[in-house]
């Protein structure tokens, strides 16, 4: 699968408010550094990657980097 994005407004009630967040869905395959390659040029505090679309333990596989490196998951 190709990796797609989508930008989302996170910690807003409307559009165009609160916190950009760039979300790559199909990224299970790409190496740390292309992830981290993303993330600069979203340019985002954030950027979340979906490794997979199947739902397990009630969530999915997701990772996050801000622009100085992957941090946990809060």
């Amino acid at each position: 699968m190709n990796p797609t994005f989508t930008i989302v407004d996170v910690f807003a009630e409307e559009k165009y408010a609160g916190n950009q967040l760039a979300v790559v869905r199909g990224a299970a395959d790409l190496p740390n550094g292309t992830l981290q390659e993303i993330t600069r040029e979203m340019n985002y505090s954030e950027t979340t990657f979906i490794l997979s679309e199947e739902e397990r333990d009630g969530g999915y596989d997701v990772r996050i980097f801000t622009p100085g490196g992957e941090v946990p998951f809060a």
